[in-house]
């Protein structure tokens, strides 16, 4: 296991909320609140198996509807026909560029954006809470040629 702090943490959610600790969820929750990665239902679940674990897919979803309900999971939508997922981590907003190819989501963040959203918000009366970005593209990798 990656942090198991944050692991934890969901586990007293879980108790908190009078809902069962089993180790299928605190498999699943280990994938990804320890990720560093965006992933998918579908790739939390390969990862679990991957770790010697067995899990269905509904209890992969359902479990991931939990982390979201918790707080320290946050979804992610790219436009790929299917959800991302990312844990909620104490860092600054961020943008999020996704490669049309191979599908590597890269984060960045840009203090020049985070001005001009405010700017542009105000400009127009809004007091702006947040922003989301994401950019498409071809990412250096598959230009080149190297990834598939």
């Amino acid at each position: 296991m990656g942090d198991d702090r944050v692991v934890e943490r969901f586990t007293a959610y879980l108790r908190e909320h009078n809902l069962p600790v089993t180790a299928q969820r605190l498999a699943i929750a280990d994938v990804l609140l320890n990720s560093e990665h965006h992933l998918s239902a579908e790739d939390v679940a390969k990862e679990v198996s991957a770790r010697g674990r067995s899990v269905g897919t509904a209890t992969v979803y359902r479990t991931i509807d939990t982390l979201l309900e918790s707080g320290l999971l946050v979804e992610r939508d790219f436009g790929e026909g299917f959800r991302r997922f990312e844990p909620a981590r104490d860092v600054p907003n961020h943008e999020h560029l996704v490669c049309t190819q191979c599908g590597k989501v890269e984060e960045f963040r840009d203090e020049r954006l985070e001005r001009m959203t405010t700017i542009v918000a105000e400009s127009r009366g809004f007091a702006r809470q947040r922003h989301r970005l994401v950019i498409h593209g071809i990412c250096r990798d598959c230009q080149r040629g190297g990834a598939r």
